[in-house]
């Protein structure tokens, strides 16, 4: 999960059925994706967990990985790149590619580095999860991918990377869609202590810092990424099936490792490559967004997220913040997946 510019915690759908899966859906009826839109097409209602696979997975060399990766849509469509987090995978988006597919887009839904399919090429290369590097990952993969621009999407950790990307490689990202807003990240400031309260919401952060931490999510990562999936989503009922089609990715071999770099990283108590470096110094600016952007949150957010006010002035091209009611919690995408295709289609129009 993700830190924010503000950190607080909160107190802890369809009408028809979409019943193919992503990997079968092409083109339905005429609703083609356009370019600049002005009146996006208003998306089917999809009821959560209507769709339980992606189908064959594909797996491509993209800089120092070989990424799995699932795809949805007419191979011509405009690209949505969409970016799971910890401890999600794919799945997040099981329900959202089919409706974006049937809306004319290429869907990529890759697995980030530790997580499913993917893996590294080379035994000896670092096990790194900063910030940096996961974008840096994702633009090796559009390069594989041949794929000039795309819109980007992504919650947690997919929406810190996304907002990365839009940085960093503004010319590469049409537009964009992230969950809990402007997620960039700060080892300077994160040196800075937090509230007690907003302290207690980080508790994972402090476990995963002690060799403890490192061997009990080790031995543990299933119970564990479970009970994570409850506090940050302590409305959204989902059931063992769920769950478990998730949990098979956090098996990676990298996993634990890439986690535990993650959050060491953040607290100053891990380094980072100095390759990527340059990278975080304009990170740590906190610079300003410039492409499109659609902001979502959760109502019943139950993870550590910034208040919307606090991240609005980061974005300076056409922007619009959510927050959807309902008990939509921290994993936003699979709670509520036609609002969230809904706003990348909108995005698209802007």
């Amino acid at each position: 999960m993700f830190e924010g510019i503000n950190h607080r915690r909160r107190g802890f759908l369809g009408i028809a059925a979409m019943t193919i899966s992503a990997a079968q859906i092409g083109l339905i009826g005429s609703a083609r994706a356009q370019s600049n839109n002005a009146n996006p097409p208003d998306l089917p209602a999809i009821k959560p967990g209507t769709n339980t696979s992606f189908g064959a997975l594909k797996q491509i060399d993209a800089g120092i990985l070989n990424v799995g990766y699932a795809e949805a849509g007419p191979a011509d469509g405009p690209v949505v790149l969409l970016l799971h987090g910890w401890p999600y995978d794919i799945y997040c988006y099981v329900d959202v590619a089919p409706l974006l597919a049937s809306a004319g887009y290429r869907v990529i839904i890759p697995y980030l580095r530790g997580y499913g399919t993917t893996r590294f090429l080379s035994g000896d290369t670092a096990r790194n999860g900063q910030q940096s590097v996961i974008a840096t990952d994702m633009i090796a993969l559009m390069d594989a991918l041949k794929i000039p621009k795309a819109i980007v999407a992504g919650c947690d950790w997919g929406a810190r990377t996304v907002n990365i990307m839009a940085t960093l490689w503004p010319e590469r990202c049409k537009a964009m869609v992230s969950v809990s807003g402007y997620l960039i990240g700060s080892q300077e400031v994160n040196k800075k202590p937090l509230p007690p309260k907003a302290e207690l919401a980080w508790w994972y952060q402090f476990y995963f810092a002690t060799e403890r931490g490192r061997q009990g999510y080790e031995n543990n990562r299933h119970d564990f990424a479970k009970l994570i999936w409850q506090l940050a989503s302590p409305k959204w009922n989902f059931d063992d099936a769920t769950f478990d089609r998730s949990a098979v990715a956090l098996k990676n071999p990298d996993h634990v490792a890439v986690v535990i770099h993650n959050y060491r990283w953040r607290l100053s108590l891990a380094t980072g490559e100095p390759q990527y470096d340059a990278l975080e110094k304009r990170l740590a600016e906190a610079p300003v967004i410039t492409i499109p952007t659609i902001t979502l949150e959760g109502d019943a957010n139950g993870a550590p997220h910034p208040d919307p006010e606090s991240y609005r002035k980061k974005f300076s091209g056409k922007y619009m913040h959510r927050t959807l009611e309902g008990g939509i919690g921290h994993n936003l995408p699979q709670e509520a997946p036609r609002a969230f295709a809904q706003a990348i289609v909108e995005v698209d129009g802007y």
